[in-house]
């Protein structure tokens, strides 16, 4: 309990002397991931982007939290060089400046952390048992600030009758594919109106 109380602080404290730098706690960050199921993603949710995550700096290093196998924080360097050709991009919410206050960081923090450690869903289910990527993002964001980012949709919804999709549904749950889950994609949180995008490469 103390190191995450340390750390909340050193969030905040980090947060009030970050606005002249590039990145800022709470960015979301996107990139084209190497996984196995990375095409299947980006087929079904007709998007290039796969994989996403949420910015925090500790200290003068930055890392991304995100939902791999463990949920985990990441230095932001090794996060980006394992992405496709090292490409990403960056975004923030509009007014995240007055949005986004220490009080509202520190809020999201501790959200995040009781995700830390867990496993993750290959299934994309909605409880909080185990989790993937854009549920870690989604969940922080709406559970931290209040605010939902990106639209959530069902499994249904998704271009889910290409034959890579349909394998790898199949590999999850053989005939019964649960159409009615609910669900949120990189994709959706990437092209949401709430966001500016900051920074690309």
């Amino acid at each position: 309990m103390k190191s995450i109380l340390c750390f909340a602080l050193f969030f905040v404290l980090e947060s009030c002397h970050s606005s002249t730098k590039a990145y800022k706690n709470g960015d979301i960050i996107f990139q084209i991931s190497l996984s196995a199921q990375s095409k299947a993603i980006q087929l079904a949710t007709q998007s290039q982007y796969s994989h996403c995550g949420i910015i925090y700096q500790k200290g003068k290093e930055y890392f991304v939290f995100e939902a791999v196998q463990p949920v985990k924080l990441t230095p932001l360097k090794e996060w980006i060089a394992r992405g496709k050709n090292q490409h990403y991009v960056i975004k923030r919410l509009k007014n995240a400046q007055s949005i986004l206050t220490p009080k509202v960081l520190v809020s999201m923090q501790k959200e995040g952390e009781k995700f830390r450690g867990k496993k993750y869903d290959i299934y994309f289910g909605w409880d909080d048992q185990r989790i993937y990527c854009s549920e870690l993002v989604w969940k922080i964001y709406k559970r931290g600030a209040n605010i939902e980012i990106g639209k959530l949709q069902r499994l249904r919804d998704f271009d889910i009758d290409h034959k890579v999709v349909r394998k790898k549904l199949k590999e999850r749950y053989g005939e019964r594919i649960p159409l009615s889950e609910k669900v949120i994609s990189p994709a959706s949180i990437f092209e949401d109106s709430q966001l500016i995008e900051v920074e690309r490469n």
